[in-house]
């Protein structure tokens, strides 16, 4: 058992392993830094968060990245900016990151049909094409409300395919285009499509497109049958007993696109950079991903293919997405006009901060 207080006082360990660069660019940012570490040690205690890893980069440059806290409460394993988190939903990015490599290289068509690559889904009232899926308008179904167990799944999945069968035989909840419904399943969907044109299994093909040309060493799904170096413990805070609990047991085999991989704010801001730089993929691609999609009606949703998108409070660009899983919060933040990539995670699954708390942490950097 572990209370507030016990979090106080954690003592933290900053890692600086940055280019020459770099290092001068931390020199310059060296007040916001001892600001933004107030800020999260603030975060963390009022949130009564075990441990959490935060990265800043501008202009593809990593200034700060840090660790605090604990990965492990009962064996006083300290957080390090290696720590794997679970980053839930933002591995619909990572996964869109990835989609977007293959479509520059000719490998997939975004306007293709699902049956186009997935002959064997069964046919529904209407078709639905990958984009569709990637911008969630592609009518299938998210959780069902009310029933943890088509959230918390218990057993394992040996590949995408088999995953399917979780939601495959459910029909759409509208005609694709017309509407938008988040889905971690129309995720599942899109990474089937992704294996069946590429002839890899999606773990393969992510590392192949995008974990090693960008060097995410620590982003890797988060298999329960395997000892992953790094992987944190995961919690809860429970407001019933007033303190932090241990969070069930689930393994996340049938949704690795949707929300199923750990990873590092290390990682997530060298993806974010790559986004906005236009050396990896092309810069129409980029901007595919992160503008808002239509509906058929031509309103905007608000989502891009793995991103939202919209302003800040002050009016400036921003893209972005957050995470949510048991034992697991993550938010990615993107200012593309600024340069600016921010990420955070941390192994309380019910941890609240998005983009409004990121931003202030950006603007402790923007305003330098």
């Amino acid at each position: 058992m572990f209370n507030q207080n016990f979090f106080r006082g954690i003592s933290v360990v900053i890692f600086l392993s940055f280019s020459l660069s770099a290092h001068a660019q931390t020199k310059k940012f060296a007040k916001a830094i001892v600001q933004a570490r107030k800020f999260v040690d603030s975060l963390m205690t009022d949130q009564h968060i075990p441990g959490l890893s935060v990265a800043v980069a501008i202009k593809g440059d990593i200034i700060w990245k840090e660790a605090f806290g604990y990965a492990d409460l009962d064996n006083k394993v300290k957080v390090t900016i290696d720590s794997r988190f679970r980053v839930g939903s933002v591995s619909k990015s990572i996964t869109s990151v990835a989609l977007a490599r293959m479509k520059d290289e000719g490998k997939i068509d975004l306007d293709q049909t699902v049956q186009h690559y997935l002959p064997l889904f069964p046919q529904k009232k209407y078709t639905i094409t990958l984009k569709q899926l990637a911008g969630h308008l592609g009518g299938i179904r998210h959780y069902k409300e009310n029933d943890s167990t088509d959230y918390i799944h218990k057993e394992h999945y040996t590949d995408v395919t088999s995953s399917l069968m979780v939601f495959k035989n459910d029909s759409l909840l509208f005609e694709p285009g017309t509407r938008y419904n988040y889905s971690s399943y129309g995720f599942v969907l899109l990474s089937a499509a992704m294996e069946k044109a590429s002839g890899k299994s999606f773990v393969e093909l992510m590392q192949q497109e995008l974990f090693n040309p960008l060097k995410m060493t620590k982003t890797v799904p988060d298999y329960q049958d395997s000892i992953i170096s790094g992987r944190t413990s995961y919690y809860q805070w429970s407001k019933k007993n007033q303190q932090v609990i241990r969070s069930p047991f689930e393994d996340v085999s049938y949704k690795w696109a949707g929300g199923g991989f750990l990873s590092t704010p290390t990682d997530m801001v060298l993806m974010g950079s790559a986004l906005i730089t236009g050396k990896f993929i092309k810069p129409s691609t980029a901007a595919l991903l992160m503008t808002s999609q239509k509906l058929s009606n031509g309103k905007d949703t608000g989502y891009g293919l793995g991103f939202r998108s919209g302003t800040d409070s002050k009016g400036r660009k921003i893209v972005h997405h957050g995470g949510v899983a048991y034992g697991g919060r993550a938010f990615l933040l993107i200012y593309s006009d600024q340069g600016m990539v921010i990420a955070v995670t941390t192994n309380l699954g019910n941890a609240q901060f998005g983009e409004k708390t990121l931003e202030k942490l950006a603007d402790l950097f923007i305003k330098i």
